[in-house]
């Protein structure tokens, strides 16, 4: 019995409902800051070389999305589930292994790795609701940086592998910006403008056949879109490093943009607001406190 008690308290549990993940993940506006994270991700040589290597972002990239995405929600939303989709996560990243473009050997679960790829979530969060949402408090920040770290748990990084408090994460975190990043294959192609790129095949059969047809017109507008809230929501310390260009008038761009997604995206109901796992989870957790 106490085993199985110790058994229960050592699985990860994702961070609280009312939280500020809680709010954050499961909005509208996460799909925004998505590419920057993880074109931030790739950006470490050994990260990039496991996605160029091993990934299917090229040959199935609406679905490389999509699971991506139900696999975050998972991490905040999730309750029980959220532990084994951390399991589920590193046994999938077991065979990924390689030589970077520098000739190093890497390994997907490389403490170092792992713990990167999910560091970027937080300055990307924390930089992008500066734009998109409320900025937030410095205690809010405190939440999220705590909740974050329960995420990494979800997903198996050990305590000592993540910077314990803020302060210790802005030193790591300018570290990796200034002796590990740059400018790696798939990050050009994530932000590239002139790759091909197959029209959406998720969601109803009228819509996927208008993006059909409509395709040829609309690609060229989405990539540079996709260029513009990938390269301008990442912070300007990562995108500096990486080498990244962005001028003052794109700059005055976004926030106009940011100023019509914060009016707009509020007044939506929260069937339109947030997404399906994120609905079921809000749903649920009023429910149970009737």
């Amino acid at each position: 019995m106490s085993n199985d008690m110790n058994a229960v308290r050592m699985v990860p549990r994702p961070p609280p409902p009312g939280g500020v993940l809680w709010s954050l993940v499961g909005d509208i506006r996460t799909l925004l800051t998505l590419p920057a994270a993880l074109t931030l991700q790739v950006a470490h040589p050994a990260v990039g070389a496991g996605v160029d290597d091993h990934s299917v972002f090229r040959t199935d990239p609406w679905g490389r999305g999509e699971r991506s995405l139900v696999s975050l929600q998972l991490w905040v939303y999730g309750g029980e589930r959220a532990a084994e989709e951390g399991r589920r996560l590193r046994k999938l990243h077991r065979t990924i292994q390689g030589t970077d473009a520098h000739g190093r050997r890497y390994h997907a679960l490389t403490p170092a790795h792992y713990a990167w790829v999910h560091a970027t979530g937080f300055p990307v969060f924390q930089h992008t609701q500066r734009y998109l949402g409320r900025p937030f408090t410095p205690a809010q920040e405190r939440q999220l940086y705590a909740e974050w770290l329960q995420v990494g748990r979800v997903l198996g990084i050990h305590d000592r592998d993540m910077p314990q408090t803020i302060e210790e994460f802005w030193p790591y975190y300018r570290k990796v910006l200034d002796t590990e990043l740059e400018e790696t294959v798939v990050v050009r192609e994530l932000i590239a403008t002139d790759r091909p790129l197959p029209a959406p095949d998720r969601g109803p059969r009228a819509v996927r056949w208008l993006l059909r047809l409509t395709w040829p017109v609309l690609l060229p507008r989405f990539a540079r879109f996709r260029r513009f809230v990938t390269i301008g929501l990442m912070p300007p310390d990562a995108r500096r490093a990486i080498g990244l260009e962005w001028t003052d008038e794109q700059e005055r761009r976004l926030r106009q943009f940011g100023r019509v997604v914060r009016i707009v995206v509020p007044l939506l109901p929260e069937r339109l607001r947030f997404m399906p796992p994120a609905r079921r989870a809000r749903r649920a957790y009023r429910a149970a406190r009737r």
